[in-house]
C-alpha cells in the first residue's frame, strides 16, 4: 500500500505580513513546515518566492520542485535546534579547502588550478582576514589556527536562514572560501561553481564526458544556483 501523498487542495497561495516576519498562506490558511511550526520567513522576497513555488504545484504536490520552500523549513525546523552544530560542520572546512589542495601534475592543470584559486586565497586573506595555505597533494596541512577561528566567526555570524544556504554552497563547492565569495557577492554562483569543478572538467577534457556523471553535474549545480538564490533572499 502507497503511502498518503498530498495534493493541492488550495486555488490561491499569497505571501503576507505576519508576526516575526513573512508567511504563505493557502487561501488564507497559514503553512506550516514538515515539524508544524509556523512557516515564517525574513523577508518578504523569501515568502512571494515561497508562494509562487506552492501557487506552481497542480495535483500531487512535489518538495523537489520547491526549493525555497524546502531551505526555510530547513532553516526553522533544523537549524533553530542544531545551528552550533552546522556552524561548526561548515568552518571545519577550512581544515581541508578545495582551494589548498592542489594537482601535482600535469602542468598544465596546476597552471589552471593556480590561475583559478590563487586569486580567491588572496581575497580571503585580504577581504575575510582568513589567509590559507596551499599545498601540492593531498597530504593534510596545518592552516593557521587564527584564520580559523575567523572563519568560525564568519560562519556563526549567518543567521539561521542565511547559514541553510551556506550549507549548500560550501558542502557541493567543497570550499567555504568559495562559499563566502558567492555570499558575499564577490563571485556569483556560475562561476564559483565553474571554479569548483576545475578537476571534473580537466578529467572530462581528457577522458570525455561520463553520461551518468554530466546528469549528476547538472543536478549538482542546480541545487548551488538555489542554495545562491536563497542566500539572496534572505535580504
Amino acid at each position: 500500500m502507497s503511502g498518503w501523498k498530498a495534493k493541492r487542495f488550495w486555488k490561491t497561495a499569497t505571501a503576507e505580513a505576519c508576526e516575526g516576519g513573512f508567511t504563505v498562506r493557502l487561501d488564507g490558511r497559514a503553512v506550516k513546515t514538515p515539524a508544524k511550526a509556523a512557516f515564517v520567513v525574513p523577508t518578504l522576497a523569501m515568502a512571494q518566492a515561497a508562494a509562487a513555488e506552492w501557487d506552481a504545484q497542480t495535483g500531487e504536490v512535489k518538495p523537489d520542485t520547491m526549493p525555497v520552500t524546502r531551505a526555510a523549513n530547513s532553516a526553522i525546523d533544523k537549524l533553530s535546534v542544531q545551528f552550533d552544530e552546522v556552524v561548526g560542520l561548515l568552518a571545519a572546512y577550512g581544515e581541508t579547502d578545495l582551494l589548498c589542495y592542489r594537482a601535482t601534475g600535469p602542468e598544465a592543470l596546476v597552471a589552471r588550478q593556480a590561475a583559478a584559486w590563487d586569486p580567491l586565497l588572496d581575497w580571503a586573506a585580504r577581504d575575510l582576514g582568513a589567509p590559507l595555505t596551499a599545498t601540492a597533494g593531498v597530504i593534510h596541512i596545518a592552516q593557521p589556527s587564527e584564520s580559523l577561528s575567523r572563519l568560525h566567526a564568519l560562519t556563526a555570524a549567518f543567521d539561521r536562514f542565511q547559514l541553510a544556504a551556506f550549507h549548500d554552497l560550501v558542502a557541493i563547492s567543497g570550499s567555504l572560501v568559495l562559499g563566502f565569495a558567492v555570499a558575499r557577492g564577490h563571485l556569483s554562483a556560475d562561476q564559483a561553481f565553474e571554479i569548483s569543478r576545475i578537476d571534473e572538467t580537466w578529467q572530462a577534457e581528457i577522458w570525455g564526458v561520463d553520461e551518468e556523471a554530466a546528469l549528476l553535474e547538472v543536478a549538482r549545480k542546480q541545487a548551488f544556483l538555489e542554495a545562491a538564490r536563497f542566500m539572496g533572499l534572505c535580504g
